[in-house]
């Protein structure tokens, strides 16, 4: 490379640093200035929100769902109930996240006669998202427990529904854990589509602030760090609780 192409590649290199100067600064400008940080810490209140409530949901309905799943198909109910299940699971494994949001805001709650916010909605189609999911990685973890688990419980006394919450779904849980922190990872990100049916959330947050600016960059790269902080805190939460549980584990 001779001088010349060394003094350009300068140049080029001093001009791009010193438009992204100017791109950060409208930006500084935007979300403090004129007040778009109010907007921000909504998007982020509201991504929480769904996620975590999505979760709670999730693990709920998951839970019920692995329950039947794994019940003796020796009659007729346990059968009905598992073609259920499965449908269900089914469903919302089958579809994406956007296609069951739009579904649910514009074609069954109002068919329904149901009014529900757009923050709502995005909780409760997460939740049901989630548990399809969750169910196939509790039932996993539930089969992962030894069978003379249940059969100890049973053999005390404890029926099969009691056995399953106080000593199988237990030990399942720490099994899982890691992949419910995953799953907890993707309802984060997966936040981002709950603008589709007017939900304020961190995406629509800042892609207000790129609209008003008229400058995307930096906003989308503010958002994307956020995002990744997000999910190293949760990173960081799962491997204390699993070290929690391994010591708990050790003590025993």
């Amino acid at each position: 490379m001779n001088q010349n192409q060394i003094g350009r590649a300068l140049c080029f290199h001093k001009g791009n640093m010193g438009n992204f100067s100017v791109k950060f600064d409208t930006f500084l400008e935007t979300l403090i200035d004129r007040g778009a940080y109010v907007s921000v810490l909504l998007g982020l209140k509201n991504t929480l929100i769904i996620a975590v409530l999505g979760l709670v949901i999730g693990i709920l309905i998951g839970t019920l769902i692995a329950t039947v799943r794994v019940l003796p198909k020796y009659k007729l109910l346990p059968r009905v109930l598992d073609g259920i299940c499965s449908f269900y699971v089914g469903l919302f494994r089958g579809t994406p996240m956007v296609v069951q949001l739009l579904l649910f805001y514009y074609v069954l709650l109002p068919l329904m006669g149901i009014r529900m916010s757009s923050l709502s909605v995005s909780v409760l189609v997460f939740g049901l998202n989630s548990g399809a999911y969750i169910s196939e990685i509790m039932r996993s973890g539930i089969q992962s427990v030894d069978h003379g688990q249940m059969e100890a419980g049973r053999a005390v006394g404890l029926s099969f529904g009691t056995t399953m919450m106080k000593i199988v779904i237990p030990q399942a849980v720490k099994n899982i854990l890691p992949t419910l922190g995953n799953e907890f990872i993707a309802l984060i990100k997966e936040t981002s589509v709950v603008s589709f049916v007017g939900a304020s959330d961190l995406y629509k947050a800042f892609n207000m602030i790129g609209t008003n600016s008229y400058e995307f960059m930096v906003p989308y790269l503010a958002m994307a760090v956020i995002y990744i902080a997000l999910v190293m805190l949760i990173t960081l939460g799962i491997k204390l609780m699993e070290r929690g549980l391994r010591k708990s584990d050790r003590r025993n």
